[in-house]
């Protein structure tokens, strides 16, 4: 690591409940803007990768092109290498990193991508450069990031207002921007990029399976995660507090009319 780079603090951690939630990410819901970009052959690097299911779908449009998954995790980068030897994917490796100093040449990669990575970092726009380093000549950098303030549910649950108001002060408190979404923009513009294409897309949580999925998964994660240790460790919340919240999460996926969307910011940089 470089020695003036401080050590993130990843606000959501690896907790079990995270994890199940980022494997559920695939290119169609969580990356289609860089579906017209995924030709036959083309080498991909894949920042902050974690349990490879995006990346394993990359390695399947691609190939042969080889795709290489980075993270900074070892749990994780061998639950990932797990999970393309179970798909049987044979195009893509997974291996730790730094995404502040890559360990790759300049130029290496047809297209770099990074999905739900820049919001926790300090330095964005230093993982931009570097990012960009590793493009080859005329090569894509893609990322895609949610905006928290940017979310919205009804029926109003005040509890829900407090998880927004408390994962907003803990990310903060980690140097980190939640609100990454509409900050892509202006992060690829200060990396040095000089052709930025925005745009966004959204996931929708407004059915009853939906509904019942999200509301589990953070009411996990208010209790359980790195969220709730950071939250305590903080001075943020007590237990009772994270209960009431997780209980109003509950409460909202119990709904039969709950709807909770979460939009995201999109671009496709080139130098």
């Amino acid at each position: 690591m470089n020695a003036q780079q401080p050590e993130d603090v990843y606000t959501h951690g690896h907790h079990e409940s995270v994890v199940r939630a980022h494997a559920s990410r695939t290119v169609e819901n969580s990356a289609a803007f860089v579906i017209p970009h995924l030709t036959t052959g083309i080498s991909v690097l894949d920042v902050g990768c974690g349990p490879g299911s995006i990346t394993c779908d990359f390695a399947g449009m691609v190939a042969p092109g080889q795709v290489i998954g980075l993270d900074r995790s070892a749990e994780i980068v061998a639950q990932a290498t797990e999970l393309a030897t179970e798909r049987g994917v044979d195009n893509v490796t997974f291996q730790t990193g730094n995404i502040y100093d890559l360990d790759f040449e300049d130029e290496s990669f047809d297209l770099v991508h990074a999905h739900q990575v820049l919001q926790h970092l300090t330095d964005p726009v230093a993982a931009l450069r570097e990012m960009r380093r590793v493009a080859k000549p005329g090569a894509i950098v893609a990322v895609r990031d949610a905006d928290f303030h940017g979310m919205s549910w009804y029926p109003e649950v005040p509890e829900l207002d407090d998880w927004m108001e408390l994962y907003q002060k803990i990310a903060r408190r980690n140097g980190a921007e939640p609100d990454a979404g509409r900050r892509l923009v202006s992060w690829a513009q200060q990396a040095g990029f000089t052709q930025v294409a925005p745009s966004s897309s959204n996931w929708l949580y407004a059915t009853a399976q939906q509904r019942a999925w999200q509301s589990r998964v953070w009411s996990e994660r208010v209790l359980h995660s790195a969220f709730a240790e950071q939250a305590l460790e903080y001075g943020f919340a007590n237990e009772a507090d994270l209960a009431r919240i997780a209980a109003g999460w509950h409460r909202w996926g119990a709904t039969d009319d709950g709807y909770f969307l979460i939009p995201n910011g999109e671009v496709i940089a080139r130098a």
